[in-house]
Protein backbone atom coordinates (compact mmCIF):
# COMPACT_ATOMS: atom_id res chain seq x y z
CA UNK A 1 0.00 0.00 0.00
CA UNK A 2 1.23 3.50 -0.90
CA UNK A 3 0.43 5.97 1.90
CA UNK A 4 2.16 8.99 0.40
CA UNK A 5 -1.13 10.93 0.25
CA UNK A 6 -1.47 10.56 4.02
CA UNK A 7 2.15 11.56 4.62
CA UNK A 8 1.59 14.68 2.51
CA UNK A 9 -1.05 15.84 5.00
CA UNK A 10 1.41 15.89 7.90
CA UNK A 11 1.05 19.63 8.58
CA UNK A 12 -2.73 19.37 8.58
CA UNK A 13 -2.48 16.40 10.92
CA UNK A 14 -0.22 18.34 13.29
CA UNK A 15 -2.76 21.16 13.51
CA UNK A 16 -5.54 18.66 14.11
CA UNK A 17 -3.55 17.21 17.03
CA UNK A 18 -2.92 20.66 18.51
CA UNK A 19 -6.60 21.61 18.22
CA UNK A 20 -7.76 18.40 19.88
CA UNK A 21 -5.16 18.62 22.63
CA UNK A 22 -6.13 22.25 23.27
CA UNK A 23 -9.74 21.16 23.70
CA UNK A 24 -8.85 18.50 26.27
CA UNK A 25 -6.51 20.79 28.23
CA UNK A 26 -8.99 23.71 28.30
CA UNK A 27 -12.31 21.93 28.73
CA UNK A 28 -11.62 18.83 30.82
CA UNK A 29 -10.55 18.42 34.42
CA UNK A 30 -6.87 17.88 35.25
CA UNK A 31 -5.68 14.37 34.48
CA UNK A 32 -3.48 13.10 37.28
CA UNK A 33 -3.40 9.29 37.52
CA UNK A 34 -6.60 7.64 38.64
CA UNK A 35 -8.79 10.77 38.53
CA UNK A 36 -12.01 11.85 36.87
CA UNK A 37 -10.06 13.94 34.37
CA UNK A 38 -8.07 10.94 33.20
CA UNK A 39 -11.34 9.02 32.71
CA UNK A 40 -12.93 11.95 30.85
CA UNK A 41 -10.07 12.10 28.39
CA UNK A 42 -10.13 8.33 27.86
CA UNK A 43 -13.88 8.35 27.17
CA UNK A 44 -13.55 11.31 24.81
CA UNK A 45 -10.68 9.82 22.80
CA UNK A 46 -12.49 6.47 22.62
CA UNK A 47 -15.43 8.26 21.00
CA UNK A 48 -13.11 10.05 18.57
CA UNK A 49 -11.53 6.73 17.62
CA UNK A 50 -14.92 5.15 17.02
CA UNK A 51 -16.72 8.04 15.31
CA UNK A 52 -13.95 9.88 13.45
CA UNK A 53 -11.30 7.23 12.88
CA UNK A 54 -13.36 4.26 11.75
CA UNK A 55 -12.46 1.89 14.57
CA UNK A 56 -14.65 -1.17 14.86
CA UNK A 57 -14.30 -1.11 18.64
CA UNK A 58 -13.02 1.33 21.25
CA UNK A 59 -13.34 0.06 24.80
CA UNK A 60 -12.53 1.90 28.04
CA UNK A 61 -11.09 -0.52 30.60
CA UNK A 62 -10.51 0.08 34.32
CA UNK A 63 -7.82 -1.11 36.72
CA UNK A 64 -6.91 -0.59 40.37
CA UNK A 65 -3.79 1.30 41.40
CA UNK A 66 -2.15 3.29 44.18
CA UNK A 67 -0.82 6.31 42.26
CA UNK A 68 0.58 8.17 45.26
CA UNK A 69 3.08 5.38 45.78
CA UNK A 70 5.28 6.21 42.80
CA UNK A 71 6.83 9.19 44.56
CA UNK A 72 5.94 7.73 47.94
CA UNK A 73 9.44 6.30 48.16
CA UNK A 74 10.52 9.83 49.10
CA UNK A 75 8.72 9.67 52.44
CA UNK A 76 10.29 6.32 53.28
CA UNK A 77 13.78 6.80 51.89
CA UNK A 78 14.39 10.39 53.00
CA UNK A 79 12.89 9.79 56.44
CA UNK A 80 15.08 6.72 56.88
CA UNK A 81 18.20 8.66 55.86
CA UNK A 82 17.40 11.63 58.11
CA UNK A 83 16.83 9.29 61.05
CA UNK A 84 20.07 7.49 60.24
CA UNK A 85 22.16 10.64 60.59
CA UNK A 86 21.76 11.10 64.38
CA UNK A 87 21.84 7.32 64.81
CA UNK A 88 25.40 7.32 63.46
CA UNK A 89 26.53 8.95 66.70
CA UNK A 90 24.96 6.28 68.95
CA UNK A 91 24.39 3.11 66.84
CA UNK A 92 26.08 3.07 63.42
CA UNK A 93 24.72 -0.36 62.59
CA UNK A 94 21.16 0.96 62.87
CA UNK A 95 22.15 3.89 60.71
CA UNK A 96 23.53 1.58 58.01
CA UNK A 97 20.43 -0.66 58.06
CA UNK A 98 18.05 2.30 57.71
CA UNK A 99 19.95 3.83 54.80
CA UNK A 100 20.29 0.49 53.02
CA UNK A 101 16.55 -0.12 53.40
CA UNK A 102 15.79 3.35 52.05
CA UNK A 103 18.02 2.85 49.03
CA UNK A 104 16.42 -0.52 48.26
CA UNK A 105 12.99 1.16 48.28
CA UNK A 106 14.00 3.92 45.86
CA UNK A 107 15.73 1.41 43.58
CA UNK A 108 12.66 -0.83 43.40
CA UNK A 109 9.96 1.86 43.28
CA UNK A 110 11.63 4.55 41.16
CA UNK A 111 14.49 2.69 39.51
CA UNK A 112 12.59 -0.41 38.37
CA UNK A 113 8.95 0.78 38.77
CA UNK A 114 8.09 -2.12 41.09
CA UNK A 115 5.23 -1.99 43.59
CA UNK A 116 7.43 -1.82 46.68
CA UNK A 117 5.33 0.55 48.82
CA UNK A 118 2.02 0.69 46.93
CA UNK A 119 0.04 -0.92 49.73
CA UNK A 120 0.65 2.08 51.99
CA UNK A 121 -1.20 4.52 49.68
CA UNK A 122 -4.89 5.04 48.82
CA UNK A 123 -6.34 2.90 46.05
CA UNK A 124 -7.86 4.63 43.01
CA UNK A 125 -9.23 3.48 39.66
CA UNK A 126 -7.28 4.16 36.48
CA UNK A 127 -8.42 3.72 32.90
CA UNK A 128 -7.10 2.45 29.57
CA UNK A 129 -8.52 2.47 26.04
CA UNK A 130 -8.19 -0.29 23.45
CA UNK A 131 -9.39 0.62 19.94
CA UNK A 132 -9.12 -1.68 16.92
CA UNK A 133 -9.69 -1.10 13.20
CA UNK A 134 -9.95 -4.33 11.24
CA UNK A 135 -8.57 -4.68 7.71
CA UNK A 136 -10.68 -5.40 4.65
CA UNK A 137 -9.44 -8.98 4.45
CA UNK A 138 -7.75 -11.57 6.62
CA UNK A 139 -5.60 -10.24 9.46
CA UNK A 140 -1.97 -11.12 8.71
CA UNK A 141 -0.21 -8.49 10.83
CA UNK A 142 -1.05 -5.86 13.43
CA UNK A 143 0.36 -2.52 14.55
CA UNK A 144 -0.71 -0.76 17.74
CA UNK A 145 0.04 2.90 18.48
CA UNK A 146 0.30 3.86 22.15
CA UNK A 147 0.27 6.98 24.30
CA UNK A 148 -0.73 7.80 27.87
CA UNK A 149 -3.58 10.23 28.63
CA UNK A 150 -2.64 11.13 32.22
CA UNK A 151 -0.61 14.19 33.20
CA UNK A 152 2.14 14.64 35.78
CA UNK A 153 2.30 16.30 39.14
CA UNK A 154 4.57 19.33 38.85
CA UNK A 155 8.26 19.12 39.73
CA UNK A 156 8.91 22.50 41.42
CA UNK A 157 12.72 22.36 41.20
CA UNK A 158 12.61 21.66 37.46
CA UNK A 159 10.22 24.58 37.05
CA UNK A 160 12.43 26.95 39.06
CA UNK A 161 15.93 25.77 38.11
CA UNK A 162 15.56 23.56 35.05
CA UNK A 163 16.83 20.04 34.48
CA UNK A 164 20.37 20.75 35.69
CA UNK A 165 19.06 22.00 39.03
CA UNK A 166 16.56 19.16 39.35
CA UNK A 167 19.04 16.41 38.59
CA UNK A 168 21.79 18.05 40.67
CA UNK A 169 19.47 18.12 43.67
CA UNK A 170 18.68 14.42 43.27
CA UNK A 171 22.35 13.51 42.84
CA UNK A 172 23.40 15.51 45.93
CA UNK A 173 20.77 13.66 47.98
CA UNK A 174 21.97 10.30 46.68
CA UNK A 175 25.56 11.22 47.55
CA UNK A 176 24.45 12.24 51.03
CA UNK A 177 22.77 8.89 51.64
CA UNK A 178 25.78 6.93 50.36
CA UNK A 179 28.13 9.19 52.36
CA UNK A 180 26.47 8.27 55.66
CA UNK A 181 26.08 4.63 54.64
CA UNK A 182 29.83 4.34 54.03
CA UNK A 183 30.92 6.01 57.26
CA UNK A 184 28.37 3.97 59.22
CA UNK A 185 29.81 0.75 57.80
CA UNK A 186 33.34 1.95 58.55
CA UNK A 187 32.35 2.71 62.14
CA UNK A 188 30.95 -0.81 62.50
CA UNK A 189 34.09 -2.35 61.02
CA UNK A 190 36.17 -0.36 63.49
CA UNK A 191 34.22 -1.95 66.34
CA UNK A 192 31.57 0.66 67.13
CA UNK A 193 28.34 -0.96 65.96
CA UNK A 194 26.72 0.42 69.10
CA UNK A 195 27.90 3.08 71.49
CA UNK A 196 28.55 6.81 71.57
CA UNK A 197 30.90 8.27 68.99
CA UNK A 198 34.30 9.66 69.98
CA UNK A 199 34.09 13.38 69.17
CA UNK A 200 37.78 13.41 68.30
CA UNK A 201 37.56 10.49 65.86
CA UNK A 202 38.30 11.20 62.19
CA UNK A 203 35.06 9.56 60.95
CA UNK A 204 32.97 11.39 63.54
CA UNK A 205 34.29 14.67 62.16
CA UNK A 206 33.33 13.41 58.70
CA UNK A 207 29.81 12.80 59.98
CA UNK A 208 29.54 16.42 61.15
CA UNK A 209 30.67 17.66 57.74
CA UNK A 210 27.96 15.48 56.24
CA UNK A 211 25.31 17.64 57.89
CA UNK A 212 25.70 19.89 54.84
CA UNK A 213 23.59 17.32 52.99
CA UNK A 214 20.64 17.73 55.37
CA UNK A 215 18.97 20.77 53.73
CA UNK A 216 19.08 19.02 50.34
CA UNK A 217 17.64 15.83 51.82
CA UNK A 218 14.81 17.73 53.52
CA UNK A 219 14.16 19.60 50.27
CA UNK A 220 13.51 16.33 48.44
CA UNK A 221 10.23 16.01 50.33
CA UNK A 222 9.05 18.70 47.91
CA UNK A 223 10.39 17.02 44.77
CA UNK A 224 6.81 16.92 43.49
CA UNK A 225 3.79 19.11 44.16
CA UNK A 226 0.71 16.93 44.63
CA UNK A 227 -1.55 19.98 44.45
CA UNK A 228 -0.53 21.20 40.97
CA UNK A 229 -1.23 19.03 37.95
CA UNK A 230 0.35 20.15 34.69
CA UNK A 231 -1.65 20.32 31.45
CA UNK A 232 0.39 17.51 29.91
CA UNK A 233 -0.12 18.73 26.34
CA UNK A 234 3.23 17.38 25.21
CA UNK A 235 3.56 14.74 27.93
CA UNK A 236 1.60 12.99 26.74
CA UNK A 237 -1.49 13.97 24.80
CA UNK A 238 0.92 14.35 21.89
CA UNK A 239 1.60 10.62 22.12
CA UNK A 240 -2.09 9.76 22.36
CA UNK A 241 -3.02 11.80 19.31
CA UNK A 242 -0.20 10.49 17.15
CA UNK A 243 -1.97 7.16 16.65
CA UNK A 244 -5.39 8.81 16.53
CA UNK A 245 -4.24 11.15 13.77
CA UNK A 246 -2.82 8.27 11.72
CA UNK A 247 -6.17 6.49 11.81
CA UNK A 248 -8.14 9.66 11.13
CA UNK A 249 -6.21 10.60 8.03
CA UNK A 250 -6.31 7.06 6.68
CA UNK A 251 -10.09 7.28 6.97
CA UNK A 252 -10.22 10.75 5.45
CA UNK A 253 -8.28 9.46 2.44
CA UNK A 254 -10.63 6.50 2.15
CA UNK A 255 -7.77 4.02 2.65
CA UNK A 256 -8.59 0.51 3.82
CA UNK A 257 -5.63 -1.78 4.44
CA UNK A 258 -6.11 -5.28 3.12
CA UNK A 259 -4.37 -7.42 5.77
CA UNK A 260 -3.01 -5.08 8.46
CA UNK A 261 -5.05 -4.52 11.59
CA UNK A 262 -4.43 -1.13 13.23
CA UNK A 263 -5.09 -0.20 16.83
CA UNK A 264 -4.64 2.57 19.34
CA UNK A 265 -3.93 1.65 22.95
CA UNK A 266 -4.11 4.49 25.47
CA UNK A 267 -2.69 3.45 28.83
CA UNK A 268 -3.41 5.66 31.82
CA UNK A 269 -1.32 6.43 34.88
CA UNK A 270 2.07 6.24 33.21
CA UNK A 271 3.13 9.03 35.56
CA UNK A 272 2.37 6.72 38.48
CA UNK A 273 4.97 4.18 37.34
CA UNK A 274 3.58 2.64 34.13
CA UNK A 275 0.58 1.38 36.11
CA UNK A 276 -1.84 1.53 33.18
CA UNK A 277 0.41 -0.21 30.66
CA UNK A 278 1.31 -2.86 33.21
CA UNK A 279 -2.39 -3.41 33.95
CA UNK A 280 -3.14 -3.57 30.21
CA UNK A 281 -0.47 -6.21 29.69
CA UNK A 282 -1.91 -8.29 32.53
CA UNK A 283 -5.47 -7.93 31.24
CA UNK A 284 -4.47 -8.85 27.68
CA UNK A 285 -1.91 -11.55 28.43
CA UNK A 286 -1.95 -14.14 25.69
CA UNK A 287 -3.83 -11.90 23.26
CA UNK A 288 -2.52 -10.34 20.05
CA UNK A 289 -0.22 -13.31 19.49
CA UNK A 290 -1.97 -14.71 16.41
CA UNK A 291 -0.01 -12.61 13.88
CA UNK A 292 3.12 -10.43 13.98
CA UNK A 293 2.17 -7.51 16.22
CA UNK A 294 4.23 -4.34 16.69
CA UNK A 295 3.72 -1.69 19.39
CA UNK A 296 4.93 1.87 18.82
CA UNK A 297 4.74 3.80 22.08
CA UNK A 298 5.04 7.60 21.94
CA UNK A 299 5.97 9.93 24.78
CA UNK A 300 6.38 13.72 24.62
CA UNK A 301 6.58 14.46 20.90
CA UNK A 302 7.85 18.03 20.74
CA UNK A 303 11.29 19.00 19.44
CA UNK A 304 11.91 17.98 15.79
CA UNK A 305 15.66 17.93 16.49
CA UNK A 306 15.15 15.38 19.29
CA UNK A 307 12.92 12.77 17.63
CA UNK A 308 14.42 9.53 18.87
CA UNK A 309 13.94 5.78 18.74
CA UNK A 310 14.76 4.42 22.19
CA UNK A 311 16.45 1.04 21.89
CA UNK A 312 16.54 0.72 25.68
CA UNK A 313 14.00 1.98 28.23
CA UNK A 314 13.24 2.20 31.96
CA UNK A 315 16.44 3.89 33.09
CA UNK A 316 18.32 1.80 30.53
CA UNK A 317 17.32 -1.55 32.06
CA UNK A 318 14.80 -2.80 29.46
CA UNK A 319 15.60 -3.64 25.83
CA UNK A 320 13.15 -2.58 23.11
CA UNK A 321 12.41 -4.88 20.19
CA UNK A 322 15.14 -4.33 17.60
CA UNK A 323 12.97 -4.98 14.55
CA UNK A 324 10.27 -2.53 15.67
CA UNK A 325 12.91 0.05 16.55
CA UNK A 326 14.68 -0.39 13.23
CA UNK A 327 11.38 -0.13 11.35
CA UNK A 328 10.61 3.31 12.75
CA UNK A 329 14.20 4.51 12.33
CA UNK A 330 14.34 3.38 8.71
CA UNK A 331 10.89 4.83 7.98
CA UNK A 332 11.92 8.26 9.20
CA UNK A 333 15.17 8.10 7.25
CA UNK A 334 13.31 7.05 4.09
CA UNK A 335 11.37 10.34 4.03
CA UNK A 336 14.22 12.51 5.37
CA UNK A 337 12.72 13.11 8.80
CA UNK A 338 15.56 13.92 11.26
CA UNK A 339 15.79 11.11 13.82
CA UNK A 340 18.22 9.75 16.38
CA UNK A 341 18.99 6.31 17.71
CA UNK A 342 19.15 6.45 21.51
CA UNK A 343 17.84 5.20 24.84
CA UNK A 344 16.09 6.30 28.03
CA UNK A 345 19.12 6.63 30.33
CA UNK A 346 19.46 6.21 34.11
CA UNK A 347 17.43 8.97 35.84
CA UNK A 348 15.54 9.34 32.56
CA UNK A 349 12.53 7.37 33.79
CA UNK A 350 10.56 5.25 31.33
CA UNK A 351 7.94 5.16 28.62
CA UNK A 352 5.07 2.68 28.39
CA UNK A 353 7.20 0.80 25.88
CA UNK A 354 9.07 -0.63 28.87
CA UNK A 355 5.95 -2.34 30.22
CA UNK A 356 5.03 -3.80 26.82
CA UNK A 357 8.57 -5.04 26.29
CA UNK A 358 8.75 -6.58 29.77
CA UNK A 359 5.47 -8.40 29.07
CA UNK A 360 6.91 -9.97 25.94
CA UNK A 361 5.26 -7.76 23.33
CA UNK A 362 7.34 -6.49 20.39
CA UNK A 363 7.59 -2.80 21.14
CA UNK A 364 9.66 0.35 20.85
CA UNK A 365 9.52 3.81 22.41
CA UNK A 366 9.53 7.06 20.43
CA UNK A 367 10.30 10.34 22.17
CA UNK A 368 10.69 13.91 21.00
CA UNK A 369 12.54 15.68 23.80
CA UNK A 370 15.99 15.98 25.25
CA UNK A 371 16.39 13.39 28.01
CA UNK A 372 18.34 16.01 29.98
CA UNK A 373 14.97 17.43 31.06
CA UNK A 374 13.44 20.39 29.28
CA UNK A 375 12.04 23.20 31.44
CA UNK A 376 8.49 22.29 30.38
CA UNK A 377 8.91 18.64 31.42
CA UNK A 378 6.56 17.99 34.35
CA UNK A 379 5.98 21.72 34.87
CA UNK A 380 3.17 24.19 34.24
CA UNK A 381 4.91 25.14 30.97
CA UNK A 382 3.68 21.91 29.34
CA UNK A 383 0.69 23.68 27.80
CA UNK A 384 -1.29 23.53 24.57
CA UNK A 385 0.28 26.81 23.45
CA UNK A 386 3.77 25.34 23.94
CA UNK A 387 3.54 22.60 21.34
CA UNK A 388 5.71 22.17 18.26
CA UNK A 389 3.82 21.67 15.01
CA UNK A 390 6.95 20.67 13.09
CA UNK A 391 7.83 18.04 15.68
CA UNK A 392 4.32 16.59 15.53
CA UNK A 393 4.23 16.68 11.72
CA UNK A 394 7.57 14.92 11.38
CA UNK A 395 6.64 12.18 13.82
CA UNK A 396 3.27 11.72 12.09
CA UNK A 397 4.97 11.36 8.70
CA UNK A 398 7.47 8.84 10.07
CA UNK A 399 4.65 6.89 11.74
CA UNK A 400 2.64 6.65 8.53
CA UNK A 401 5.75 5.59 6.62
CA UNK A 402 6.44 2.92 9.25
CA UNK A 403 2.86 1.68 8.81
CA UNK A 404 3.31 1.60 5.03
CA UNK A 405 6.55 -0.36 5.29
CA UNK A 406 5.03 -2.75 7.84
CA UNK A 407 1.94 -3.25 5.64
CA UNK A 408 4.28 -4.09 2.76
CA UNK A 409 5.98 -6.79 4.81
CA UNK A 410 8.98 -5.05 6.41
CA UNK A 411 10.60 -6.50 9.56
CA UNK A 412 8.13 -9.34 10.08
Amino acid sequence: MDLSKVIARKDEAAQYMIDEITHICKDFETRSPGTKGELQSCEYMAEVLKNECGCDSAEVESFKENPGSFFGWIFFTITFVLLAIPLFFIAPICSAILIAAGLVIVFLQFGLYKKAVDRFFPELTGHNVTAIKKPAGEVKRRILFNGHPDAAWEWPVNYALGGVGFESHAVICALGAVYYLVISIIACVKGRAFGLADMGDFWTKFAFWGLLFVPFLVGLYWMWNRHRIVDGANDNLSGCYMGIAVLKYLKDEGIELENTEIGVVLTGSEEAGLRGSKAWCEAHAGEFQDVPTFFISYDTIHDPKQLMVNYRDLNGTVKSDEDVSDLFLEAAQAIDVPIKKGWVPPLGGATDNAAFSQAGFRSTGITGLNHKLEDYYHTRRDTYDNMNAEGLANCFAASVKALEMFDNGAKQ
